[in-house]
């Protein structure tokens, strides 16, 4: 649950934000005191209050398929989703507008009408031949006129709505794409992955990858029916479940999670928290509810998994997040008393984990917990924060697989970052000559 001052900080951030397009969709596109321009400010500061409002009170509703955080989260979350690409595109689109701003009034000053300066008097002098009076030059400054200056009210009067216009058109526009992809099926990925611990008799041993199930006010039932169906259409050996199931408690989430038991696989399926598991009471209750359903969970341990006569070992630690209630990942415990020339494979939430497995020599580990990104562009913030945010990657000696998840949080959106169901295939090592 959140605390008060990340409370305090969400509102006064999304106040920030806000103010900035009051400017850009308000006060450029409306005129001062009408009508319009009231009810589009009470638009914004509603909006101000309902973004960070969805985040606090979702988690305050049963999340449940009954329950009443659909009626909270749907249109708040979607909200926040309308709300980033509509600050992204404004944003863009301040330079082509400064450049519009700047033209016409460098148009308007050189346009400006001449102003002729009083010419100065004449000096008389006294004595001697009149001098021929000359005629004073006059001196000119520009001066706007009233109907100049209308014209740039007007113009900047245009600029700004059409360019409201377009920030809202593509803001809308990129939420429905990413919504479609978000509710869609998750991509089928296929990945080959070669260790040097895999024999012939090993390879070719397949894993389903699951991660970031995201059970919860926006995905229910129907959304786990259809991720065991996918599974189940791999034929794997085994399939794994890294983290992140749901967003809320066993009691309110269970009967979400039940046709998990429909799994099907030569050598069982396998369950490690992620840090989701840790925001609400009760992770025994979820290691309970896995259990129930025929799925194993890896606390901090390993299982030996037999295939064609060779032997891999498939360990489990639980997620970063349960160091705070106490709990947390021991790798060591995991993978104490193993048989050292065998595989490991290692199920951890988060990839940033990989320098731990490396350090114990771990073959490969799979995990979740980045969704990719989920939205570009935090994307790129994603990418930035860990050692690998999606595919497969290395850190030092270990393979690092990161799927991007099969649900999303927040915003039900994906931009560039498309849910996934990964099988991997281990493959011996190829020979010095290729073969």
């Amino acid at each position: 649950m959140l605390g008060i001052g990340v409370w305090a900080l969400m509102l006064v951030g999304s106040g920030a934000i806000h103010y900035y397009l009051w400017i850009r969709l308000v006060r450029d596109t409306t005129s001062r005191a009408t009508r319009a321009r009231r009810l589009a400010t009470g638009a914004v500061v509603a909006s101000a209050l309902a973004a960070p409002g969805a985040r606090i009170a979702t988690p305050l509703f049963d999340p449940s398929d009954g329950g009443g955080g659909r009626w909270v989260a749907w249109p708040g979350y979607t909200l926040i989703g309308v709300l980033l690409y509509l600050l992204l595109a404004l944003v863009v689109l301040e330079v082509p507008r400064a450049l519009l701003v700047r033209g016409w009034r460098r148009t308007e000053r050189e346009s400006a009408p001449v102003r002729a300066a009083e010419p100065e008097p004449a000096v008389l002098v006294t004595s001697g031949p009149a001098p021929t009076p000359e005629t004073p030059e006059p001196r000119s400054t520009p001066a706007a006129t009233p109907a100049a200056s209308d014209l740039l009210v007007g113009r900047r009067l245009f600029l700004g709505r059409a360019v409201g216009t377009l920030a809202g058109a593509a803001a809308l526009g990129t939420v429905g794409y990413g919504m479609s992809v978000a509710l869609g099926d998750p991509l089928i990925k296929r990945v080959p992955v070669a260790l040097s611990k895999v024999n012939t008799r090993l390879a070719g041993l397949r894993i389903a990858v699951v991660s970031d199930i995201h059970l919860g006010p926006m995905l229910g039932r129907s959304h786990t029916e259809r991720i065991v169906r996918m599974i189940n259409g791999l034929q794997a050996d085994l399939v794994t479940i890294v983290g992140d199931l749901a967003d809320g408690t066993a009691s309110q989430l269970g009967p979400a999670a039940r046709p998990l038991k429909g799994l099907e696989s030569r050598y069982g399926s396998y369950f490690v928290t992620g840090n989701h598991e840790y925001l609400y009471d009760g992770v025994e209750d979820w290691l309970d509810e896995m259990r129930d359903v025929g799925v194993r969970p890896l606390v901090n341990e390993r299982v030996e998994i037999e295939h064609n006569g060779a032997f891999l070992d498939l360990a489990g630690v639980e997620d970063l997040a349960g160091e705070e209630t106490g709990r947390g990942p021991d790798l060591g415990r995991a993978l104490a008393g193993r048989d050292t020339s065998r595989p490991v494979v290692l199920l951890a939430h988060q990839p940033v984990f990989a320098e731990e497995a490396a350090r114990h020599g771990v073959d490969l580990q799979v995990s979740g917990h980045t969704h990719g990104g989920q939205m570009f562009p935090l994307t790129a913030v994603t990418a930035l924060s860990n050692p690998v945010s999606a595919g497969l990657g290395r850190v030092d000696d270990t393979a690092l697989y990161v799927t991007s998840g099969a649900g999303f949080f927040g915003p039900p959106v994906r931009v560039g970052a498309p849910a996934d169901i990964t099988l991997l295939e281990l493959r011996a090592p190829r020979t010095l000559s290729g073969r």
